[in-house]
């Protein structure tokens, strides 16, 4: 069953088109990721999903319910993490999630009775009456996650959930988002740390310039989309050892600063010459989500 649903979205800024016949289908209870480099049109579909904007084609449907038309009704079920924290520095913990709470039409006794369950989520219990300035980045991004459970959401859109935290931050939050994944939650996951979403999700959909270029399980991806062994060289003499070997010894390779690519379906032979080459360093690894990103959407800066 498909809690969001979305079929050849489209949505054009003037001349250029941001989202361009976008295909999209959330099963219940999984964690769908849509992945993509900056300015690939993540960010405009899930406004679009949320109703906030409307698309110039295409259909979209949440919870059953059809968007834009009817998208108040359907955000009422729907849990929120933007990108950025927008939590009321005025405010402690708790009274930020008594007030949000208070934008879906629940009762103050509704809420006051959620929020010591949510700041158990978060590991904010001890933090309930402190105000956010006291808090760290992490504390803030967990209390963000909180907050949009306070409606107790059957689908959750996050968006860069764990830009900027450090590891520890991030484990809790993805602990988090797994307890949720087992309650039977609904996750739309959009972030650029590939070892997320090949750690978190069910289902991906990449995107680039607003169109889908792949899907599939980030194992599916992996096994169908790169070769399966990867070797990094390092080193002032990568560039040479790649033009008179990897054409021979690597089904592909990439050149990056110092660092050589080498994806190769069977190694052993770069691995051999590596070997005779005591001035060049290098890592021989599985291939990963990241090389797969890589090959879809290129190595090159984006802004």
């Amino acid at each position: 069953m498909s809690v969001v649903a979305a079929s050849g979205l489209v949505k054009n800024y003037g001349t250029q088109t941001v989202v361009d016949g976008l295909d999209l289908s959330l099963k219940a209870g999984t964690c769908h990721g849509l992945l993509g480099p900056n300015g690939a049109g993540k960010t405009t579909t899930l406004k679009m999903l949320l109703g906030l904007i409307a698309p110039d084609a295409g259909a979209i449907s949440v919870l059953d319910l059809p968007v834009p038309s009817l998208a108040r009704q359907a955000r009422l079920k729907i849990g929120v993490v933007p990108q950025m924290d927008n939590l009321d520095p005025d405010f402690t913990v708790s009274e930020n999630l008594l007030v949000y709470g208070r934008y879906f039409g629940l009762t103050d006794a509704t809420i006051r009775a959620r929020i010591p369950a949510l700041l158990e989520f978060a590991g904010l219990s001890s933090r309930a009456d402190m105000k956010l300035q006291t808090l760290s980045g992490g504390m803030k991004r967990r209390l963000t996650l909180a907050r949009a459970l306070i409606n107790d959401p059957e689908v959750i859109f996050l968006d860069e959930p764990t830009t900027g935290l450090d590891p520890q931050a991030r484990h809790v939050i993805w602990q988090g988002l797994r307890k949720l994944l087992s309650q039977g939650k609904t996750i739309l996951l959009t972030t650029h740390f590939m070892d997320e979403a090949e750690r978190l999700c069910d289902m991906l959909t990449v995107i680039d310039h607003g169109k889908l270029i792949a899907s599939g399980s980030p194992r599916e991806l992996i096994a169908n989309l790169i070769e399966p062994d990867v070797l990094e060289i390092y080193g002032e003499e990568a560039a040479n050892w790649g033009q008179a070997h990897a054409a021979k010894l690597c089904d592909r390779f990439e050149q990056a600063g110092e660092t050589l690519f080498c994806y190769a379906r069977e190694p052993e032979a770069a691995l051999e010459s590596l070997k005779g080459q005591p001035a060049l360093r290098y890592l021989h690894r599985p291939a990963n989500l990241e090389d797969v990103f890589l090959k879809l959407t290129g190595r090159e800066l984006r802004d």
